[in-house]
């Protein structure tokens, strides 16, 4: 099946959603195998979902940046944020 061009412009996580649908097709839909892509997968909508609100918040259109901008802004966030 052939994929949307636009699809990674509408979805910011379509490489790690991709990913795990992978690994549940490789895993004969072992849920449990594929915890870390699941994970990974909430972590980035996750993500997302805080810079769309906070641009929203701001005024900033369009609300989800595009995707020439996104890794600056991913980025720009692991420089920020506090180490663990």
């Amino acid at each position: 099946m052939p994929r949307n061009p636009d699809a990674e412009k509408d979805n910011p996580c379509l490489k790690e959603q991709e990913l795990s649908y992978k690994c549940l097709n490789k895993n004969n839909f072992n849920r449990e195998a594929c915890e870390v892509y699941f994970a990974n997968y909430k972590n980035c909508k996750d993500f997302w979902h805080k810079i769309r609100s906070d641009r929203r918040s701001k005024g900033i259109a369009p609300y989800l940046p595009p995707v020439e901008e996104r890794e600056a802004i991913k980025a720009e966030y692991m420089k920020s944020k506090p180490k663990q």
